[in-house]
């Protein structure tokens, strides 16, 4: 080891391994799913092994070795044996430093799978072209959706082939959906959740429909009905009476319903809780926001300029001066169009006065009371002017100062977003483009986000003050949401406390790395959600670098269901495989299906028989553990 790199390089030879390149919180995270869900020899490459996650990672059972280097250099990719790795996972650095990186890597292995994290997804996209085998992923852009439908008090979607896939709980269930995707749901519990639990046959709601419907009525909700008492049979205490036929009505058979009834020696079960679904819109879901509240946003946001109560008193008294003016000049005149000419003239100051001698002649403009009205609203164009001279200065002032604009009096049902960082930024958009009116706080005036979010409109509260008097300046007390997003998980504790504290109704969201943490936050706050950035896209990362195509991430509260699409290639362990060997309880769930010879999706594809050929492609959710076994089975070989 040279004096650039220092740490605990592999010991012995080491190949066919995965190299995971960082210390911060995805990379803990990636390393777990590595090494706990995919079971693969994990090299870590950090800059600081004391420093943020690097003293958990080299904790972690199965890590063949940490190894510092302060660069990302051609001498460190050598230290973590970069010419005999399988793959290699830059998830730290600036999007230039893991470009530059990417390409190294390429030129020492070029077999190796590359999967490296980019802020710029277009340049991501456009560098994709340059590798033989990588895979540019956004880690914000995979957890902003999950913030964003949070704060809404919405689930988020995922896009499949014109469809939106989301989870409805509970009530919000329809008739449409695809499958159960949980149960055993406790608010206050979270650990009770069952993921993906062992679903029914297809036809079973079909037997139920059989069994709950009678010649009597309509279906019966909450459950089934009971047969009716079966009569007692003959036998030796029934003096003699005949033996009666069992009772059979127009309702039921009594076959089906003796095979309802509950064994009697079976444990009583526990009431199942809550559960979640998985359903197929045509269109994803939007906040529905009037065109009333929208114009009623627009009107209030305007008034941030005129935020002097004095000013406004002025303004509205000048204002009620010239509409009272205005309406004598049509009185008078009762020509409206050349009521209003009149007085847009008078309001610049361009108005002819009459003179002398047209009064003495008669020839005036429409004797003393319109002259009175014209001198009045000649006299509030006087107050307009400056004001309106004074907002122009203002907006093109600020503009070219590249100063974002604080938010409006007027704001009112907004979301404030704390941190401004990659994830902070990517929220406050989608928020933005959802029509959801925004208001961001940050700290530090050099953040990268602000001049994004600059560029939307979005009002910024800028300052490194307490939280109470910086959510205040936010409109907290109008606001429907508060979503914390910074990088530490007691700053944004203290952000959502104090803004519950100020608002008691608001809606909080808090970015959270602790699952421990995240449960006490469940249990204590109501009205409030928490996620992980690192949590939701971790497993797309690991899944990218085994190969799979992730097309989403759906949360069920601190939960993580993965949705790919998988293709049957030549000499894939897939070729053969059915339905009943594809799922399993609590791992896999198919839930569409094209085949070779069509391109249509067929979703909820019935048929658990049909075996996979080459040129297939399924679509399924599945939990981390159960898309590691389908990746183990991707590439094996027939």
């Amino acid at each position: 080891m040279t004096s650039e790199g220092w740490g605990t390089p592999p010991v012995e030879p080491i190949s066919q391994h995965y190299i995971v390149c960082g210390g911060n919180a995805l990379a803990h995270r990636l390393v777990l799913e590595l090494v706990e869900h995919y079971e693969v020899p994990v090299v870590v490459l950090v800059t600081d092994r004391t420093r943020d996650h690097a003293p958990q990672i080299e904790q972690i059972t199965g890590v063949a070795a940490v190894v510092e280097y302060p660069n990302l250099t051609e001498e460190a990719l050598r230290a973590v044996s970069i010419d005999t790795a399988r793959g290699l996972a830059l998830v730290e650095g600036s999007d230039q430093d893991n470009i530059h990186a990417a390409l190294s890597a390429q030129g020492h292995n070029p077999d190796i799978r590359i999967v490296f994290r980019m802020f710029n997804q277009r340049l991501g996209e456009n560098i994709e072209r340059l590798l033989r085998n990588g895979a540019a992923l956004s880690g914000s852009a995979t957890a902003a959706p999950a913030f964003a439908a949070a704060a809404l008090g919405r689930p988020n979607s995922v896009e499949i082939d014109g469809r939106y896939l989301h989870i409805a709980f509970d009530d919000a269930i329809t008739s449409d959906r695809i499958c159960v995707v949980a149960d055993h749901i406790d608010r206050q519990d979270l650990s009770k959740i069952r993921l993906l639990p062992e679903q029914e046959g297809d036809s079973a709601q079909f037997v139920r429909l059989a069994r709950e419907f009678g010649d009597d009525g309509p279906v019966r909700q909450g459950g089934l009905r009971r047969a009716p008492e079966p009569e007692p049979e003959a036998g030796p205490d029934s003096e003699g009476e005949p033996e009666r036929e069992p009772a059979v009505g127009p309702e039921v058979e009594p076959e089906v319903e003796r095979a309802a009834e509950p064994d009697p020696g079976a444990e009583p079960e526990e009431p199942p809780g809550g559960i979640a679904a998985l359903q197929a819109l045509r269109m994803e879901p939007r906040e529905p926001i009037s065109w009333a509240r929208r114009l009623r946003w627009r009107v209030l946001d305007t008034m941030r300029f005129l935020t002097n109560a004095r000013l406004r008193v002025v303004l509205l008294i000048a204002l009620a001066a010239v509409l009272m003016a205005f309406a004598v000049l049509w009185y008078l005149n009762r020509d409206f169009g050349w009521t209003v000419y009149i007085s847009l003239l008078d309001l610049a100051g361009a108005a002819q006065p009459d003179q002398q001698a047209d009064i003495a002649a008669g020839t005036g403009t429409g004797g003393l009371w319109q002259r009175v009205a014209q001198v009045v609203i000649t006299i509030c164009g006087i107050t307009f002017a400056p004001v309106a001279t004074a907002i122009a200065v203002e907006v093109l002032g600020s503009g070219r100062r590249g100063l974002p604009r604080n938010p409006s009096a007027g704001t009112r049902d907004h979301v404030i977003v704390v941190g401004l960082g990659n994830v902070g930024t990517r929220v406050a958009t989608q928020l933005h483009e959802m029509g959801v009116p925004v208001v961001c706080m940050e700290r530090d005036p050099q953040a990268r986000g602000i001049s994004a979010v600059r560029a939307l409109g979005i009002p910024v509260v800028l300052g490194d003050g307490p939280f109470e008097e910086q959510l205040r300046r936010a409109r907290l007390k109008h606001s429907r949401a508060v979503i914390a997003l910074s990088g530490d998980d007691a700053t944004n504790l203290e952000a959502a406390l104090e803004a519950r504290h100020g608002n008691p109704d608001v809606r909080v969201v808090v970015r959270l790395f602790d699952d421990d943490f995240a449960g006490h936050f469940y249990r204590t706050l109501d009205n409030a959600a928490s996620r992980s950035v690192s949590y939701l896209a971790a497993p797309a990362f690991a899944a990218a670098l085994m190969g799979s195509e992730v097309r989403g991430t759906l949360s069920v509260f601190r939960h993580v269901l993965l949705i790919a699409e998988l293709t049957v290639e030549d000499g894939s362990g897939l070729i053969g495989l059915n339905r009943h060997d594809l799922e399993d309880p609590g791992g896999v769930r198919v839930i569409a299906a094209r085949f070779a010879r069509s391109n249509q999706l067929h979703w909820g594809f019935a048929d658990r028989t049909r075996r996979l050929a080459p040129g297939d492609r399924i679509v399924v959710a599945a939990t981390r553990s159960g898309l590691a076994r389908l990746n183990t089975v991707l590439v094996e070989e027939v």
